[in-house]
């Protein structure tokens, strides 16, 4: 098939540079030490006075210091961690609203990917005095809004410790593992709802709100966990709830309990439901706010509970014709005005709609053939909505400033490249922080003039670091596939590159949905150590990825990876009909959704890529969690062939090329079953392949990078460069 080729300015100035100067030998274990990591602003939490900032420093011992945003110095060290005689402490801290106390922890052990347990600790900045919440562990630790109380989880259960008299009191009695669970999201609302605390404070803390997880008719799954001891014969079965697509969920139910009571009584919802993805309250505290969405994800309620009586009302719907894009129900928010922000694609691109608390529809605030990709902050005094959106191009992410009362829509901080900023409590002054393809990360202090006052990382000794081994040598551009359809990539090549010349390629993408990986921010990596291999590498975006609009975006829905495998097919054609691009030697990677479009394009378009490795790979939606895949593909009942002429499964006896299969058999997410069912239908069809196995490890195969990355970049060089 002939294809139409655009390619962008920015690529073609780029195209026949050479030449280019390496005076040192980039190495595979430079990049893995983290030797080319960027420094970044970490911990840096805005004082209530808005002209202070506290971050833990770490220089001879452990301090949270208190700094000026103005000069950037120290002017007061609020507490000596190292000699609290508890251990490290993490960095990860929180004050009570009146800042007289600190909630901090220790011994942090991860359960998923947000929860974990640890031992958690107040510390009294009057009395200097370190109390543990208890002598054990515990989970999602908060302060009531007064800071005299903390709200925890322990045992699947919630509890109160009143911090002045020391008294606990226990306000769920039914927790269970792998049935009941009390003020925490079971594993599919952590993973795809993307929260770790399910109970909320009321505003005068008279309240506590929370959600019940009934997991009893969720089905079980099981991983197998080996001891480093080999003189121990039997491995550690861990089973837990994972509800895969087109299977029971947890019954979710949400209950108030009444300090002054001690009683708790749960939210009347008359309406048919199955998720509840957040609970929040109205900034009045007059009402509890629930969202609750039904199966198909295609409608959001916004209901209004009386935490007296429990009866519970719709304020505001929002619908759509595919689905509720993941992460709207966190951008339905509340701002302090009598306003509730929210969300929708209603005129067929992302944008913010505003709405009073009653649930009355005002005006729709932002608008344009353009995505908003997030909420940043609301100043009530000045009624400005700070936001980021992907106005001049996909890959560019600018902040802007609107005015909600005027409409008034100002560029606040636009360099080409990704913008963010992050502002004091009393918007006195902002962290800017920028990078670019070829900008490491930049941060400075802004005062609400826009006038700096500060920089205080340029990275520019990294920057130094990089041209010396060659420099960064990446440019995006545009193409038009024979479909007609027009995808962003970018490029990077050897640092002695040579346009007369031909090299093999490997192309890099994810292309799940509202993903991307073509993104005019700085990165430097194993991409890069390839390239100085004598690789190009490609990266491109397929259809279902972000900022470009719904109708691009849901493309996909009910048939995840037909478009996404064909585009990648033929981005596979263009590269490899460049001059400089050997076509016989193109490799393609992905990791998770990416793996599976791997597998998809090595099946379903075979003879385009020569070689493929595919990380911890979806091979059926069957197999992968309810909310994520139902989302976009409903349930198998309902869409079974989307389900089985997706599965790259169904055409593993086509598979051509170099197969590297990877996974961890620990990974929760993404279940080790997912490539076991797909290398057994290669082996019934006589296929060669390799395979590599983690034990113990999960989605992301932690503690293995230096053997995983050497195996997967010598694949590579073995099929595509000899």
């Amino acid at each position: 098939m002939t294809m139409k080729r655009f390619v962008a300015l920015l690529f073609l100035v780029s195209f026949f540079v050479t030449g280019f100067a390496q005076t040192d030998t980039l190495s595979l274990n430079s990049i893995l030490s983290g030797d080319f990591y960027p420094n970044y602003v970490w911990g840096l939490e805005s004082m209530n006075d808005g002209v202070h900032y506290t971050a833990v420093s770490f220089q001879n011992g452990e301090y949270l210091v208190k700094y000026s945003y103005r000069t950037g110095k120290a002017v007061d060290t609020l507490l000596n961690m190292s000699k609290l005689g508890i251990g490290f402490v993490s960095p990860d801290y929180t004050f009570s609203s009146d800042e007289k106390k600190i909630l901090i922890y220790t011994n942090a052990k991860h359960i998923y990917r947000r929860s974990f347990t640890a031992n958690f600790y107040v510390y009294d900045f009057a009395q200097k005095k370190l109390t543990p919440v208890l002598d054990s562990t515990q989970r999602i630790v908060t302060f009531s809004p007064d800071g005299n109380k903390v709200a925890f989880m322990r045992d699947n259960n919630l509890f109160i410790k009143d911090l002045n008299t020391g008294k606990i009191k226990q306000i769920t009695f039914d927790g269970l593992r792998n049935h009941i669970i009390n003020g925490a999201p079971d594993w599919v609302y952590e993973e795809e709802f993307s929260f770790r605390r399910a109970y909320q404070w009321s505003p005068d803390g008279n309240y506590l709100a929370y959600m019940k997880f009934d997991e009893s008719k969720v089905k079980t799954y099981t991983l197998k966990f080996y001891p480093k001891d080999f003189r121990k014969p039997y491995p550690r079965i861990y089973t837990y709830k994972y509800p895969k697509a087109g299977e029971a969920n947890s019954k979710v139910t949400v209950h108030i309990y009444n300090l002054s009571t001690g009683k708790t009584l749960q939210v009347q919802i008359d309406q048919p439901y199955e998720y509840v993805p957040r609970i929040k309250w109205r900034p009045d505290g007059k009402y509890l706010a629930i969202e609750i969405m039904n199966r198909h994800q295609d409608t959001l309620q916004l209901l209004y509970a009386n935490p007296q009586t429990g009866k519970s009302f719709v304020s505001l719907m929002e619908t759509n014709k595919y689905y509720i894009e993941d992460g709207f129900y966190d951008n339905l928010r509340f701002l302090p005005d009598n306003h509730i922000l929210v969300m929708s694609e209603r005129d067929g691109w992302r944008h913010f709609y505003l709405y009073d608390w009653d649930g009355h529809f005002i005006k729709q605030l932002t608008k344009g053939n353009w995505d908003v990709t997030d909420f940043i902050d609301y100043d009530p005094h000045h009624k400005i909505l700070y936001y980021r959106a992907a106005k001049k191009s996909p890959i560019d992410r600018e902040v802007y400033a609107l005015n909600i009362k005027t409409g008034k829509d100002k560029l606040f901080a636009g360099k080409d490249g990704t913008n963010n900023v992050e502002f004091s409590k009393t918007y006195k002054y902002y962290l800017l922080s920028y990078s670019s393809a070829t900008t490491p990360p930049y941060f400075a202090i802004y005062n609400s003039k826009k006038h700096l006052v500060r920089e205080i990382i340029d990275n520019k000794a990294l920057l130094d670091k990089v041209n010396k081994y060659g420099g960064i040598h990446k440019t995006s551009f545009t193409f038009t596939t024979g479909d007609g359809v027009k995808l962003w990539a970018y490029r990077i090549v050897p640092p002695d590159f040579d346009s007369t010349k031909q090299y093999p390629a490997i192309v890099m993408q994810y292309s799940g949905p509202n993903f991307q990986t073509v993104l005019n921010s700085w990165s430097f990596g194993w991409a890069n150590y390839l390239a100085a291999q004598g690789f190009v590498i490609f990266g491109v975006d397929t259809r279902g990825t972000g900022a470009r609009g719904e109708q691009f975006r849901k493309i996909t829905y009910l048939q995840l990876g037909k478009y996404e495998s064909q585009d990648l097919a033929e981005a596979g054609k263009y590269f490899a009909s460049l001059p400089y691009i050997n076509g016989k030697r193109l490799g393609l990677w992905g990791w998770s959704y990416g793996g599976f479009m791997v597998l998809s394009v090595l099946t379903r378009h075979p003879g385009i890529y020569n070689t493929g490795i595919a990380v911890a790979p979806v091979t059926s939606w069957r197999y992968y969690d309810d909310i994520y895949t139902e989302r976009y593909m409903r349930t198998p009942q309902e869409n079974p062939q989307g389900y089985d002429q997706n599965s790259p499964i169904t055409y593993a006896a086509d598979l051509q090329g170099h197969l590297l299969i990877i996974h961890g058999l620990a990974d929760d997410n993404v279940h080790p079953e997912n490539t076991f069912q797909f290398v057994t239908h290669l082996v019934m069809a006589g296929k060669q392949f390799k395979m590599q196995i983690y034990p113990n490890k999960n989605h992301a195969l932690p503690g293995t990078y230096k053997h995983l990355y050497r195996m997967k970049t010598n694949f590579f060089k073995r099929y595509l460069m000899n």
